[in-house]
């Protein structure tokens, strides 16, 4: 019988959430701003692949990184599956993690060094790299989401491991933004040129992704804390009993809308602060910095209204004021306002829903599982996490194919339509989410 964790060894656990957000920030984020830079005053990157539209309205760039999602998409439920039925001597779940670690860091770091003055070459190493990327990405991942409920076997311990993950997650998405800032401070301090500026800010990221990766396949006790039984069953039936969950349907759709427009303003930073609101691109640091420090404000707050008035009152207030902040950005220089104002504005006023989205999914999946586990006998925990996962990716992929396309419409300070346009669809997505949202129900177990 697997003992309640103390908060050391979930401590522990959670440096991992640090780890593998640094690790795998730069690819999902950065991948457009190196590749298909935004068009300032400043050559920022070479032209390493091409960037023009092919096929009318869709880019290289864009093709590879929808692409590499939807593999990742695709070996989810397999490899959560293969957790699932996991019989490892230093637990179910540390042996991918284990294995996946190394190479998911340094893929992410090789993404960034294109081999040749060929853009055609570029883009088959990218594709090769892109791809493999992703798989140990999700190796590691997977198992790593499947520990949340298995840690939590008590109620009042799931909310509070979902909690300080989403403070390391936050943590690695906000060193992650820092490669901004970093960049420029080697160009101007060390006179570097902007391509090796940005991959020695990104290379530093990646090891000290790597050590903190590491941290719980070396020190933490799965077999201890963990409540855990191995499944037999096919992945085939797997999936179909996860998607029977009428409450979990809900909550993934409206979980697909909210990933679409959060990728939108993950990878649009750096065109929103440089084009819209004319700033340099550290700014964008900064943007993110006072974002997720206020955020880290309200997580204390967010937990003691989850509390009190349900986890689904507080994610559809969450996604009302992530409608407000894309309308917002996408209004800024049309509106009579001063941008300085806006900046900040915006920047405070996402803290509540990144803090309301980083906290409560993970908790609602957990409490999920066991309602699930309760009434079925079937202990799913790495299947449930991974069709979240599925649904996720599906939903970055989505955005990382339509927005380099948006952004042919227009990518200037001169014209900046393809940009404003990306920040109203993000909108749109999040409206729907709500509204999906409203028919999910609260378990209060």
């Amino acid at each position: 019988m697997a003992i309640r964790p103390p908060l050391r060894v979930i401590i522990c656990y959670a440096i991992g959430q640090l780890g593998w957000s640094l690790a795998s920030f730069s690819v999902i984020n950065l991948l457009l701003y190196f590749y298909m830079p935004p068009e300032t005053t400043e050559v920022i990157f070479p032209e390493y692949i091409f960037q023009g539209a092919i096929l009318g309205f869709f880019t290289v760039v864009g093709f590879i990184s929808s692409g590499g999602r939807i593999f990742d998409a695709i070996t989810d439920p397999l490899i959560a599956n293969w957790s699932d039925q996991s019989h490892s001597k230093m637990g179910k779940r540390k042996k991918a993690m284990a294995i996946a670690a190394v190479p998911f860091a340094l893929l992410s770091f090789l993404t960034f060094f294109p081999i040749s003055s060929s853009t055609t070459t570029n883009t088959i190493w990218l594709l090769a790299i892109v791809f493999l990327f992703y798989f140990f990405m999700t190796l590691y991942v997977v198992p790593y989401t499947a520990l949340i409920s298995e840690l939590g076997h008590h109620r009042d311990d799931r909310l509070l491991i979902s909690t300080i993950i989403s403070v390391t997650w936050a943590l690695g998405f906000l060193l992650g933004n820092g490669i901004f800032a970093i960049q420029s401070l080697l160009e101007q301090t060390q006179e570097l040129s902007p391509t090796l500026a940005f991959q020695t800010a990104v290379g530093g990221s990646n090891v000290f992704a790597l050590i903190c990766m590491l941290i719980p396949v070396a020190f933490l006790n799965e077999n201890k804390y963990a409540q855990q039984k191995t499944q037999s069953i096919s992945i085939k039936q797997s999936l179909a009993s996860v998607f029977k969950n009428v409450n979990f349907r809900f909550f993934l759709f409206s979980d697909l809308t909210y990933w679409l427009a959060l990728n939108f303003i993950q990878i649009g930073v750096g065109f929103y602060v440089t084009v819209l609101f004319g700033l340099d691109k550290g700014m964008a640091s900064l943007f993110s910095g006072i974002g997720f420090i206020c955020s880290f404000l309200l997580y204390v707050p967010i937990n003691m209204l989850a509390k009190k008035l349900g986890k689904k009152k507080i994610l559809k207030t969450a996604f009302l004021v992530f409608c407000l902040v894309f309308l917002l950005t996408g209004l800024v220089g049309l509106v009579p306002l001063s941008k300085t104002i806006l900046f900040y504005s915006l920047a405070v006023l996402s803290a509540f829903p990144l803090a309301a989205f980083g906290i409560l999914p993970n908790t609602i999946i957990a409490d999920i599982i066991h309602e699930h586990e309760a009434e079925s006998g079937e202990q799913l925990s790495g299947m449930f996490y991974g069709a979240r996962n599925f649904m996720m990716k599906i939903g970055i992929t989505l955005s990382n194919l339509i927005f380099p396309s948006l952004l042919l419409l227009g990518k200037s300070m001169e014209n900046p339509t393809g940009i404003r346009a990306t920040t109203i669809l993000a909108f749109v997505f999040c409206l729907i989410g709500f509204f999906i949202f409203t028919r999910y129900q609260d378990i209060q177990k």
